[in-house]
């Protein structure tokens, strides 16, 4: 279009008409604005040139339009490099979104296989023990159903208060807190009435710890605990919390072998199953490590937890 103008105003003038440079401007205007800024500007000096060696026009017109088309060029480009932005903001924030879904479904899958494997194995071990008491001990054998049905009770409440937490997000202060480690004497104890051989050890000087590093460390022992249950029968297992100066390290440690009941220990092999799995992203998350490995009579699960601030 600029070159038509151009020409067409190029045999005009020696006609002896005046063909006047509107044509030529528009044409220059828009192609300031709509091809690259080396090529307008390549264009500018010669038609710039011509509208004043024609008498067409003086300088300053043809630089008007060649600047008004550069202009709304670049009002064009940034306007789509903000709609583009906005859109890549978006889908960046529906993928965060995504992930956040994610990582809050593998958390409540966690602490539902934490609830349910846990209470399910000790109820199982109960009920186990009570029917075989039965005949010879019936008073033995109700204390033990009291003991599975309190079981029970607590862990309906858990679930309630996952499920509740998934409903609504603003109530999650009426559910009562997480465990911590004052309630892992009673955790232990749960374990013992329904039969396995645990004891409770402390090595040096316990003290207040943050929330989540207390809620880590008794997921842990609650985990490896639940794996004793599921796959051996130890006569002899310790759960070992040692308070130090910088980390606690939390040891379950048993003598089961490896012949127990469920067949082996590669159910609960590192890498094998979804508990040591949890575990170790328990103790990554508290910023530490997990070490569980089988020993020459049993199985040793240690974890090595940073201590952080009190809570």
């Amino acid at each position: 279009m600029l070159a038509a103008t151009c020409a067409g105003a190029a045999v005009l003038v020696p006609l002896g008409y005046s063909p006047g440079g509107a044509p030529v401007v528009v044409a220059l205007a828009s192609l300031a604005d709509r091809r690259d800024r080396r090529v307008s500007a390549a264009a500018l000096v010669p038609t710039a040139l011509f509208l004043l060696l024609a008498s067409i026009s003086s300088l300053p017109v043809p630089i008007g339009a060649w600047a008004l088309g550069s202009y709304l060029q670049t009002r064009r480009r940034y306007t789509w490099a903000l709609e583009d932005r906005a859109a890549t903001l978006e889908r960046e924030r529906e993928q965060l979104d995504q992930l956040a879904a994610q990582r809050e479904r593998t958390a409540i899958a966690r602490e539902l296989h934490d609830i349910v494997a846990h209470s399910v194995t000790v109820m199982l071990i109960g009920v186990r023990g009570a029917r075989d008491v039965l005949p010879t001990d019936p008073g033995v054998a109700a204390d033990t159903l009291a003991k599975v049905e309190g079981s029970a009770e607590q862990s309906l409440a858990e679930l309630r208060r996952i499920l509740g937490l998934l409903r609504t997000r603003d109530s999650a202060a009426q559910w009562r807190p997480q465990p911590s480690l004052d309630q892992l004497a009673d955790l232990v104890s749960g374990y013992r009435a329904a039969g396995m051989p645990v004891r409770l050890e402390l090595t040096g000087e316990p003290r207040a710890l943050a929330g989540g590093l207390e809620l880590s460390a008794y997921r842990i022992v609650e985990e490896a605990l639940t794996n004793v249950l599921k796959h051996t029968e130890p006569s002899r297992v310790t759960v070992t919390l040692g308070y130090g100066s910088t980390r606690l390290d939390v040891t379950v440690e048993d003598d089961g072998g490896g012949g127990g009941r469920g067949g082996g220990r590669d159910l609960v092999a590192p890498g094998g199953g979804h508990g040591i799995r949890g575990m170790r992203e328990r103790a990554a998350a508290a910023g530490g490590s997990l070490d569980a490995r089988p020993t020459a009579g049993g199985f040793l699960v240690t974890a090595r937890l940073p201590l952080g601030d009190p809570a």
